[in-house]
């Protein structure tokens, strides 16, 4: 059959109503005529919708579905975005993951030591270990057993060991015996007593006179120290070396003492370097006698432990993991000093050798020229407190204080090449700790430090860390203007002292308020002394009694009014 009949065939079959016309004869039509059936056309027509039927059913099915494809696309742009965030967001937290885990192994914080830290005192100097502890646990324990190898690694014909507490009990006074007996080296310990009624004292109440808690930590310091200064040990020293009641590795001591800020001829170059002590596995402790190498406080005690404030000198030392951080004040548990400072004119009757006669001259010729300025206290250098009410500074922090005002005075000293170097650093590779468990920790912790470094910067901008002091750039010597508190009340009378228990003890506030009934401030011109960076506004006082056990001082805070720009 040709195409085109076909063609209609199929097109009548599917469509009977639709009548075709082609170029058959009229039989074919009225053949087709005849086949025609009216009811199979009905049905048809019934089952098969027609075109204008189906244009509306087409129309209504889109104006039913419009609104689901208009939301659709309207939805479509957002969610776009919510999946580019979440895999952004899943991307970022691969890199951070990534960076936690590699972070402790590519970029530690002051993990490995330099090469020339090596535990040895390989020139055989001389140092004076002056220690101030009371707890007849440590002293039998682990401290006691790390001194004594300490001075086996320092030899023990190069030592001198002092030792003193007061007023501790028989237990105490019996264990220092027994760490006399252990350690091989010359040796002062002594357990003696501290009369409070013959030290300075303040008045800030009628009738009550208190002692301020630095004079009476100076004092104890400076017993410790008393056979250098007084020149009794008949030794000349090279070093001396500060012990806390902390645990710390004896090898780390001998390094803080010989390899800290090591110059090209082997011989370190330092007047003070202290070490650092922890309270806890991440924790720094002793922020009260810290001072960045700008005088500023420190920041929130943990790594990088400084701000930025200033220039951030301290800071950046740090980050750049030097063993000599440039400070003006630090104590860390431990410190090592120059000896020449503390030991003055005083001198061995009979210097061994040729080395030690030079070293005692030279020590001479510098104190004569320090002796002969007046700007500076006494000499040899010991430890002091701030006389001055509502103002109070670490001992620790002012001796550093005194000691870069006496080296500034001596022409010898070769003035630094850095900015705001005062020859006193903290080395962060030494660490020491106030528990056993807190030293086992702080080799593994250090490993995650560098990922402080965001986050503590983060939170001393919003801690306004540091704080101000005012005081911070007075330089020695200069006449300056500050706010003191005068106390104006009744004399103190001790006869009309009320008893304790009878009066109770005063809450803050209502100390305060009697404090102010009984002062004011008023400004002041005066030369300032050395450690102005040091202090802020506080009283720290000894109490009028204690039990045992329990902390001796406590802090009053300063009356409103001060005024510090």
């Amino acid at each position: 059959m040709p195409r085109t009949r076909r063609t209609r065939q199929i097109s009548e079959e599917q469509h009977p109503l639709v009548h075709t016309r082609d170029d058959s004869s009229d039989t074919s039509d009225s053949h087709e005529l005849d086949d025609f059936d009216v009811e199979d056309a009905y049905k048809h027509a019934a089952l098969s919708p027609s075109r204008s039927q189906r244009r509306r059913s087409q129309s209504l099915s889109t104006l039913i579905s419009w609104p689901a494809r208009s939301h659709s696309n309207r939805l479509r742009g957002p969610w776009r975005w919510i999946r580019l965030l979440k895999r952004c967001s899943i991307f970022l937290a691969i890199l951070l993951l990534a960076y936690v885990l590699f972070t402790p192994i590519l970029w530690p914080s002051y993990l490995r030591r330099p090469a020339h830290y090596s535990g040895r005192n390989e020139k055989g100097e001389k140092v004076f270990i002056a220690a101030n502890i009371v707890d007849e646990g440590l002293i039998k324990g682990e401290w006691g057993k790390r001194v004594a190898e300490l001075v086996e690694l320092l030899g023990k014909d190069n030592v001198y060991l002092s030792v003193y507490e007061n007023d501790s009990g028989q237990k105490t006074k019996d264990a220092l015996q027994g760490l006399k007996a252990r350690v091989d080296c010359n040796s002062s310990i002594v357990s003696g007593h501290i009369d409070l009624d013959h030290f300075p004292s303040i008045q800030i109440l009628p009738n009550e006179r208190r002692i301020k808690r630095i004079e009476y930590l100076s004092e104890v310091r400076n017993k410790a120290i008393e056979p250098l200064t007084s020149g009794s040990t008949g030794m000349h020293f090279d070093k001396i070396l500060f012990i806390n009641d902390v645990i710390f590795s004896p090898k780390d001591a001998v390094d803080l003492l010989f390899s800290t800020n090591v110059g090209s001829d082997g011989k370190t170059q330092y007047r003070a370097a202290c070490a650092m002590d922890f309270i806890n596995a991440f924790k720094f402790y002793d922020t009260f006698a810290s001072r960045d190498a700008e005088g500023h406080g420190i920041g929130v005690p943990f790594y990088p432990w400084f701000t930025g404030a200033g220039a951030g000198i301290s800071r950046k030392d740090v980050l750049q993991h030097r063993d000599a951080v440039r400070v003006k004040s630090c104590w860390g548990g431990m410190v090592a000093f120059e000896a020449k400072w503390f030991q003055g004119q005083h001198s061995p009757p009979h210097p061994k050798n040729k080395k030690d006669q030079d070293a005692v001259e030279k020590s001479k010729h510098v104190v004569k020229r320090i002796e002969s300025q007046k700007e500076v206290g006494m000499v040899p250098l010991t430890f002091r407190a701030s006389p001055e009410l509502f103002w109070e500074s670490s001992e620790c922090c002012l001796i550093h204080a005194d000691l870069a005002a006496m080296a500034a005075l001596d022409s010898e000293i070769p003035k630094s090449r850095q900015d705001f170097d005062s020859g006193i650093y903290m080395n962060p590779y030494i660490r020491v700790a106030y528990s056993s468990e807190s030293f086992a920790w702080l080799e593994f912790t250090r490993r995650f430090e560098s990922l402080y470094t965001l986050p503590q910067s983060w939170i001393n901008w919003l801690a306004s860390r540091p704080p101000f002091q005012p005081r911070r750039t007075a330089n020695a010597g200069d006449i300056v203007e500050h706010r003191e508190w005068v106390y104006d009340g009744p004399e103190y009378k001790p006869e009309d002292i009320d008893d304790l228990e009878e009066r109770g003890v005063d809450r803050p506030q209502d100390l305060i308020a009697k404090i102010q009934q009984n002062g004011h401030w008023t400004t002041k011109e005066t030369k300032a002394l050395p450690g102005g960076f040091c202090g802020g506004r506080q009283l720290l006082v000894l109490k009028k009694s204690w039990q045992p056990g329990e902390r001796m001082w406590e802090k009053i805070a300063a009356p409103p009014g001060a005024s510090d720009h």
